[in-house]
């Protein structure tokens, strides 16, 4: 699976993608988020606030219980305002 960082949550990892291979029991967009803190302090770092960062499966926003299963991308947000 791709993983894609966008803004500050791309600053704080330091790098824009990567692949990635969840182990067994990671299955939801919840649990990727909590497995990928556990990677290092700069991941640790972008998910510390798990509630503020948006996430998307295959360019569709997804909520953290929803399941990854089939997936090919995964990307990572912040909120966005328009103006």
């Amino acid at each position: 699976m791709r993983a894609l960082y966008f803004a500050w949550v791309r600053e704080r990892v330091g790098l824009a993608e990567e692949e990635i291979a969840p182990p067994p029991g990671v299955d939801t967009v919840g649990a990727v988020m909590a497995w990928l803190s556990g990677r290092g302090d700069n991941y640790a770092a972008a998910f510390a606030q798990p509630g503020t960062v948006r996430a998307a499966l295959d360019r569709r926003h997804a909520k953290p219980d929803v399941a990854i299963a089939g997936a090919r991308e995964i990307a990572f947000f912040p909120p966005m305002t328009g103006g």
